[in-house]
């Protein structure tokens, strides 16, 4: 009974003393006060939230913690919150990126493919590095230094890696060549090697000049003006500018090419956002074309600077749009450099066509993935198809220079819309291509029959050489060799596309873009059209 009754004396007061004890320990350790001491804001009053947060975590978690890397992880997650293009550019990736709009990089000077998992030179550039030491189309590279880079199923991006290099820098190859015998070793002094982003110009008839843009670079004006040079002097007066895929780039380029077609005080376009006031850009009347007639080609894939030339070029009734609804990238960026050496493209303002259309078309911010599967719901809308397929708002209508209706909304319209052609694809075809097999035959082919082929300085009579040759049945042997089971009914039905892309490709083997487009634009619905109109104006 003496037990039980202490039991019950004691037990209240150790029970008591436990609760003292445990809200001390609460109070030392786990109250706001404790907190607060911890607080990165009052850690660091002249930081921002995100600073704060980071220093806090570098200092106080728990396990060592590389705070570089975990700002390159948070920078993109704000800004992914923002339009689709602003973007964080991290330093490691900035030259590769700025290099297709300065328009040139340290190489040694060759188009290389990879054909049996080894470096095939398909191209030297002419006064390059490579052509200096004696390097040929057909030699195969071999070793890059001490590294053997044949047969050991490198990529071609790691490719680049080692011939690209700092303008100066040496680097040893070694080649096979044909009938050589032995391994030929070579010291190239990498060299600037421009990034051309005018893929071709060539007189498709004889007045009708055609120029292919690939984007607008640094480079761009330079080589139109060139090219255009090329094309008066074999008497072209009117002139298809090809904007298909090229994706846009430089503001002032896409300026000046626009201003060599319009007159003095036409508008080409503005710019307006909220911390940038409006600002107007009109043409100076120095243009070198501003009599020629021109029909300007977009599709689905040209965009920005692309828009702004085509949208001046319809706004002004200064020519003709063929082809297809362009993208709708219509939003300013302009490049911020930050002390790590990394980037942020921040949208500033917004373009707008010289009657009023903003070019940009809706998005929702931080909805990215929705942005860019437009494209692919334009697609299945039949949007590529079908001209009655796009509905326009009324509310969006703007008129051109002489009173024409066009329709806002984002992108730029054709005046003249051309769907895509299906007709001669076939699945058997999409086999082939899905497998590069076109592409490999066309290298090897061009490789094995180089003697014969490399001595035709001209497009037409390579093509009328090649028209002579079994080529299409050397073809179907080859890929029934690929495992490429041969279908006769789908062949019958993409046979001219299969001919035509195979004599192109062979053709680009040997003459560069000088000889591929010529041959593919025999089927280039868009570019004969576009010659129809220009004949009608």
């Amino acid at each position: 009974m003496t037990a039980n009754k202490s039991r019950r004396i004691y037990l209240p007061v150790v029970f008591a003393l436990l609760l003292v004890f445990g809200i001390y320990i609460g109070r030392t350790f786990f109250t706001p006060g404790s907190v607060s001491k911890h607080n990165p804001l009052l850690i660091y009053p002249q930081t921002n939230k995100i600073e704060a947060l980071l220093n806090l975590i570098e200092e106080e978690y728990v396990d060592t913690i590389n705070k570089t890397e975990l700002e390159e992880k948070v920078i993109p997650e704000i800004l992914k919150n923002l339009d689709p293009h602003t973007v964080y550019i991290p330093a490691k990736n900035l030259a590769e990126v700025n290099e297709e709009l300065e328009g040139n990089f340290g190489g040694i000077g060759v188009q290389f493919s990879l054909q049996d998992d080894t470096v095939m030179v398909v191209a030297v550039v002419s006064g390059g590095p490579s052509e200096k030491v004696g390097i040929l189309p057909g030699d195969r590279i071999i070793a890059v230094d001490d590294s053997i880079i044949a047969g050991v199923k490198i990529s071609t991006t790691n490719v680049m890696k080692k011939l690209r290099g700092e303008i100066g820098t040496k680097v040893k190859v070694g080649v096979h060549r044909r009938d050589a015998g032995k391994q030929l070793d070579f010291e190239i002094v990498r060299g600037p090697i421009p990034i051309h982003s005018v893929d071709v110009a060539y007189m498709i008839d004889e007045k009708t000049g055609y120029i292919k843009i690939d984007r607008f670079a640094q480079n761009t004006y330079q080589e139109f003006l060139t090219s255009l040079a090329k094309l008066k002097a074999n008497n072209c007066q009117q002139v298809v500018i090809d904007l298909r895929g090229n994706s846009g780039g430089l503001l002032d380029v896409a300026f000046r090419l626009t201003n060599e077609f319009l007159k003095k005080n036409e508008m080409i376009f503005y710019t307006q956002g909220k911390s940038q006031p409006r600002q107007d850009v009109y043409a100076n009347g120095a243009g070198t074309c501003q009599d020629n007639k021109v029909v300007v080609l977009i599709d689905e894939f040209s965009a920005s600077a692309s828009e702004i030339f085509s949208g001046a070029i319809q706004d002004n009734d200064r020519g003709i749009i063929v082809g297809r609804r362009s993208f709708g990238k219509g939003l300013v960026q302009s490049q911020i450099p930050l002390p790590d050496g990394s980037a942020i493209r921040l949208t500033v303002a917004r373009y707008y066509t010289p009657s009023g259309r903003s070019i940009q078309k809706p998005y929702e911010n931080g909805n990215t993935s929705e942005y860019y599967q437009d494209i692919y719901n334009r697609f299945e809308h039949g949007e590529f198809f079908e001209k009655d397929s796009i509905k326009f708002d009324d509310e969006l209508q703007y008129k051109t220079k002489s009173g024409r209706v066009v329709y806002g909304g984002g992108g730029i319209m054709p005046d003249v819309f051309v769907p895509r052609d299906t007709t001669l694809f076939s699945d058997y075809y999409w086999t082939l291509q899905s497998k590069g097999t076109t592409y490999r035959f066309a290298l090897q082919y061009a490789d094995n029959n180089r003697e014969a082929i490399q001595g035709f300085n001209d497009v037409k009579s390579l093509k009328a050489y090649l028209d002579k040759q079994p080529i299409l049945r050397e073809f179907l042997a080859f890929a029934k060799k690929e495992g490429i089971k041969y279908k006769a009914k789908q062949f019958k039905q993409s046979r001219k596309i299969i001919d035509i892309q195979l004599k192109a490709y062979i053709a680009r083997n040997i003459m560069d873009n000088d000889g591929f487009y010529p041959i593919f634009h025999e089927m280039d619905q868009v570019l004969k059209r576009a010659v129809e109109e220009l004949n009608k104006q």
